[in-house]
């Protein structure tokens, strides 16, 4: 899966559209390298978010399958590191 699609599903964003401005304003890196847009998301891969005044990090446990999950179920999808 996509990462902007992924920060979408698993609601780390609230849109896609947000997902792809921060791939593209270069904040987002997956295993320490700049993401793009396009790159996929495998189970195990640590995704980093660097925001203002701090920086987020999550590790993938799986991947969804929906387009978009509950957010009661995030925990099933990704564990803050």
């Amino acid at each position: 899966m996509r990462i902007d699609k992924f920060l979408n599903s698993v609601n780390i964003t609230k849109r896609r559209s947000v997902a792809q401005d921060m791939i593209s304003n270069k904040v987002v890196l997956i295993n320490d390298v700049i993401a793009k847009a396009s790159k996929n998301v495998e189970v195990g891969s640590i995704i980093s978010i660097n925001y203002l005044n701090e920086t987020k990090k999550y590790q993938v446990i799986q991947i969804p399958t929906n387009k978009s999950t509950p957010k009661s179920l995030q925990d099933q999808y990704i564990k803050e590191v």
